[in-house]
């Protein structure tokens, strides 16, 4: 049976719970989010374990750019997921790729492993390869639960149809999550092309006029802190709707 999960991705402890307080199922903490995102600082995830009641995944990223990581910074990738794995996050978001731009299987697995008992989703470096049907069986096989893509897109909207095939080629294997530049007004629209009722995102905001979720400051006002978890709310109503619209439909057809 589909369930609907939405995970915002915050880069503050505020933004974390006014998520939580929306109906969020999990966040995902990372830092920067202008650069992609990279791996937050420690005392904000220990911070957010701490007040939230949700799981909280931790990014795993040492710095911006490509995804094809040097001796010393994988070896920082480790150093960073014990750090997560001590504060008592639920899981990380991990992802290597190789000179040639594949899913390295080798390198990730070994990440995957450490951070067990903690869960594992590989993230967005799987839109940077060349063959997204190939990469999701590589995904597959370095035993990560969770796979997080935009289709190949720049935003998740220009891949919703990708992210179908994909859904529908991994069947129960690994869990498909959709997300990338995420918006309110096309939430909808992405469910119904995908398919997939699993959705990441810090619900980019059209007017141009910033995200609280992707806020630096260290104290975001409590207005932005409201206007962030009305709009977890309302993406989590959008989500159940649509839920409900597929199963009525299904019984209906069923009859």
């Amino acid at each position: 049976m589909k369930t609907v999960f939405f995970e915002l991705c915050a880069e503050s402890t505020q933004a974390a719970c006014a998520a939580e307080s929306g109906g969020a199922d999990r966040i995902e903490l990372c830092a920067e989010l202008a650069r992609g995102g990279l791996t937050p600082r420690e005392e904000v995830v220990a911070a957010s374990v701490n007040a939230l009641s949700i799981p909280v995944y931790v990014l795993i990223r040492p710095r911006g750019g490509s995804f094809v990581f040097s001796a010393e910074e994988f070896a920082l990738m480790r150093s960073q997921i014990a750090a997560a794995k001590q504060a008592g996050a639920s899981g990380v978001a991990v992802g290597v790729l190789r000179e040639d731009g594949r899913v390295d299987v080798e390198r990730t697995r070994e990440l995957v492993e450490l951070a067990r008992p903690m869960a594992a989703t590989f993230h967005r470096a799987f839109d940077e390869t060349p063959d997204l049907s190939e990469s999701l069986e590589r995904v597959i096989e370095t035993g990560a639960e969770g796979l997080l893509t935009s289709g190949g897109a720049k935003e998740v909207l220009g891949g919703a149809d990708s992210i179908s095939a994909l859904r529908r080629q991994a069947g129960d294997r690994i869990h498909i999550i959709a997300g990338g530049g995420l918006q309110l007004e096309t939430l909808t629209e992405v469910v119904r092309r995908s398919g997939v009722f699993c959705l990441h995102g810090s619900l980019k905001r059209r007017n141009g006029h910033g995200n609280p979720a992707g806020t630096a400051e260290e104290n975001p006002t409590q207005g932005e802190m409201a206007t962030l978890e009305a709009d977890v709310r309302e993406a989590v109503r959008l989500l159940r709707r649509e839920l409900d619209e597929r199963n009525s439909s299904a019984r209906e057809d069923g009859r």
